[in-house]
């Protein structure tokens, strides 16, 4: 990359109220110092740590102007070290501050500069409540102090466990007046917990673990947002973890607050934190120890920015960062690092003369950083990119990059692959054929057609269509920056609808999905009605919705990256994304959607198997999640609960759905629900009349719809089966039954008398299967003729024979047949 922003020096200190003492204090010493600008920015306040008394340890500076009496404490043993330095500032007079400098043993002074009088002491102030507590960390954050404190234990034999959970972490309102200060009563936000180092932004602060906290402790981080006294908990390797908000104080345990994420954090790898500072928007900027840039937004979310282009770093290697709105600035090692936030690409990387750099606050100039360095201010002004005269060098850049990314994930070599390797390498061809034949095209408007290759010259006619639309998307974009207010919201919309579509019918992979989830969060309306697009979604005559998306858009909604694949960073799936836009913007059309989804997934995938989508988590099962994470449950989300249960027509979501409009006590519905589902299977049939039955035994509520309710009696059901139900569900009765009860809610024998008839008068299932035995002409079948045998007689036996005899034998010697 050649850089093309320019370095120019402000000032060498010569024009600046003892600039000379400022050079002095950062040329000279060993001491490691911090340096902090004033929130106008007229201000610069020098802290040297462990510097030997008498010499000054706090000096403030004046940028602009002077005059006035000046700032420079000091102090001998025994006084405390010093804890940190702080800027309040009063939100209800804007441009008021002062200058808090906090000693470990609680107290604060607080100094307020005027333009005549100079640096005055305002007031001093006692933190901590206790004589024995040491404040290890502070920030202002809006109107108040937060710091953390140790609380040493009171038996000095206690355990390292207990030992390791002895810091508390406070904050008291500060309000600033004319006169004085007022100080707010002590707040616990968290106490029994392991050291951090608080982090404010302007809503939020942040609590970072020590490098020397609990085991457990360092694998998470913790975010305190005030106006709505909760706590979240986060961890970069997993994102967003817990939250809770803080009722009382007695919920203010650390251990209580990691209560029921234990099993979840103790499996999370330890934090990798080398510098972390807070951005501009009040995101917590994080570096780890490999170089890799990460921000964590307030909602636990994470997402990686850049990587910087050095070996590991080292625990004494100085990192600076801050953020001109949505430009990151990094020095490390005398390289300054231009980084945009949104696509994390490199603007400018500049090789600086100085080591020793500390970034200012620059509001006046929107494209330019002032930093502070031992041999004076200096201020860097980038440009465009666009605007350098270099022929499309980001559009070149992507390419290689983006080839670089496609490569990898194809590559079983272990080396990483670099966009320099890929340019010099010669070996993968199509990143050199598109950058030709990109900036072919694009110079044809301003230069003359440059020559083309053959080869390269069959491709672009080959991507002409690919080609123009992504002219008109650049087009597009470019009216969208040039565009007066009342055109923008159009623009944005065509620009929502392109981008959806390309991103649909190109690989649904983590990055496009993590693309996708902030394009339908910053226009969450366009980008709904750009999915009403893509998947022509409308209803019909009959008002029942019918899309005619193609077969690739519904696979790239089914079948991308899933929960389990994504992480819980925030991203969720695209068809939960889809989900949560019809809830906001058409919540009756939810159902039918997913009804319609689930057609396709009966199509295009076994009902059962694995790879599908069913085969995962149902449908329905996830779009109720989507439904669950609302923040404001009414009356509606319940009839689209129901809606979705029955819309899947799975037996345990249709019975679901039934004890839900019981609960609910909407009995038509109930019967009307049993009527219609009772008919897809003899099991569900029987399960929803046993369900009908049980609440017919307990309560009157049923009793308009019995001749409907009879009529779903399935056949194998006998009356003693029906009479083992209703007796399990009886109400228990705190009284004696007797006869005639005054109550007139009981269950009566004549109530139940006629689905008894019903079940005594039809056929037995027995009977039907010897029906055919049963109906024969006559009963019982006539006796089959007997054959009786003789004994042989014997020789010269005059005993008589039967007459039947003597007819058998008759009958066989003539050879009739009996």
């Amino acid at each position: 990359m050649k850089p093309s922003g320019t370095l120019r020096q402000l000032s060498d200190f010569s024009d600046l109220s003892r600039g000379r003492r400022l050079q002095e204090l950062l040329c000279h010493g060993e001491e490691p110092r911090r340096v902090r600008p004033s929130p106008d920015g007229r201000h610069l306040v020098v802290l040297q740590e462990n510097r030997p008394p008498p010499l000054p340890q706090v000096v403030a500076f004046q940028l602009r102007g002077g005059g006035g009496a000046e700032l420079e404490r000091s102090w001998r043993p025994p006084q405390p070290a010093l804890a940190g330095l702080v800027f309040p500032q009063s939100p209800a007079a804007p441009g008021r501050w002062a200058l808090g400098i906090v000693w470990e043993h609680g107290r604060a002074e607080l100094w307020r500069f005027g333009s005549a009088e100079g640096w005055q002491l305002l007031q001093t102030l006692e933190l901590c409540q206790g004589a024995r507590a040491r404040v290890v960390s502070v920030c202002s954050q809006a109107a108040s102090l937060v710091w953390c404190e140790e609380r040493p234990p009171l038996d000095t034999r206690s355990d390292v466990s207990k030992c390791a959970f002895r810091f508390c972490v406070c904050a008291r309102a500060l309000e600033l007046g004319e006169q004085g200060v007022r100080l707010g009563p002590v707040r616990i936000v968290l106490h029994n917990c392991p050291e951090y180092r608080v982090l404010a932004s302007p809503w939020h602060v942040f609590l970072v673990p020590a490098s020397g906290s609990f085991a457990t402790a360092s694998k998470f981080l913790l975010i305190w947002h005030p106006e709505q006294a909760k706590l979240t908990i986060a961890a970069p390797s997993a994102g967003f973890v817990h939250s809770k908000v803080l009722h009382s104080s007695s919920e203010s345990d650390f251990r209580k607050l990691l209560l029921g994420s234990v099993g979840l954090l103790s499996a999370l790898a330890p934090l990798d934190i080398h510098t972390c500072a807070v951005s501009s928007c009040g995101a917590l900027l994080l570096v780890s120890r490999k170089g890799a840039v990460n921000v964590l937004e307030a909602d636990g979310t994470q997402r990686h920015v850049f990587d910087l282009e050095a070996e590991p770093l080292a625990r004494g290697d100085a990192v600076e960062l801050k953020t001109y709105g949505s430009i990151l600035a990094c020095v490390l090692a005398g390289v300054l690092y231009l980084v945009n936030q949104n696509s994390g690409r490199v603007i400018e990387k500049k090789i600086l003369s100085m080591k020793e750099v500390h970034f200012l606050e620059s509001p006046e100039e929107e494209d330019s950083i002032q930093f502070l360095a031992p041999t004076g201010i200096y201020s860097f002004s980038f440009s465009n990119p666009e605007d350098s005269g270099r022929p499309e060098p980001c559009l070149v850049e992507m390419v290689f990059e983006e080839a670089c990314r496609y490569y990898q994930r194809r590559s079983l070599s272990s080396s990483k692959l670099t966009v320099e390797k890929l340019k010099k390498g010669g070996v993968f061809q199509a990143p050199v054929a598109l950058t030709a034949i990109l900036q072919h095209s694009l110079h044809q408007k301003q230069k003359p057609a440059r020559g083309l290759q053959d080869t390269y010259a069959k491709l672009l006619s080959t991507i002409s269509l690919e080609l123009q639309s992504y002219l008109s998307l650049e087009l597009l974009k470019t009216c969208v920056v040039s565009a007066s207010e009342s055109k923008v919201e159009s623009y944005c919309e065509e620009l929502v609808e392109q981008e959806v579509s390309r991103v649909l019918h190109s690989d649904m992979d983590k990055d496009n999905l993590a693309y996708l989830n902030s394009v339908f969060t910053s226009f969450p309306r366009a980008a709904w009605k750009a999915t009403r697009s893509c998947l022509q979604l409308q209803q019909n005559g009959d008002g029942l919705l019918v899309a005619r998306a193609t077969p690739e858009v519904w696979k790239k909604i089914l079948g991308g990256p899933q929960q389990e694949e994504v992480g819980q960073n925030g991203v969720v799936p695209l068809f939960e994304l889809i989900c949560a836009s019809f809830l906001r913007f058409k919540p009756k059309w939810l159902p039918s959607f997913v009804e319609l989804t689930q057609q396709y997934v009966s199509i295009s995938w076994p009902y059962s198997g694995k790879e599908g989508p069913e085969g995962r988590v149902p449908l329905y099962k996830r779009a109720l999640g989507v439904l669950a994470r609302k923040s404001k449950h009414s009356e509606v989300d319940d009839e689209l609960e129901l809606e979705l249960l029955l819309c899947s027509k799975r037996p345990k979501a249709v019975l679901q759905a039934l004890h839900l409009l019981i609960r609910l006590k909407q009995w038509q519905r109930v019967v009307e629900v049993a009527e219609k589902f009772s008919k897809l299977s003899p099991l569900l049939n029987k399960e929803i009349f046993t369900t009908l039955l049980a609440e017919f035994a307990q309560h009157r509520e049923l009793d308009p719809y019995l001749d409907t309710l009879w009529l779903l009696c399935p056949a194998e059901l006998s009356t003693s089966d029906i009479l083992t139900v209703v007796l399990q569900h009886l109400p228990c009765s705190q009284q004696d039954p007797v006869p005639f009860s005054s109550e007139g809610n009981q269950l009566t024998v004549g109530l139940l008398k006629p689905l008894l008839q019903r079940v005594m008068q039809r056929p037995c299932v027995q009977d039907e299967m010897y029906s055919d035995a049963l109906q024969s002409p006559t009963f019982p079948p006539p006796t089959p003729p007997r054959e009786h045998k003789n004994p042989p007689k014997a020789a010269g036996s005059d005993a008589p024979q039967p007459a039947g005899a003597r007819t058998s034998a008759s009958a066989l010697v003539r050879g009739d047949t009996v």
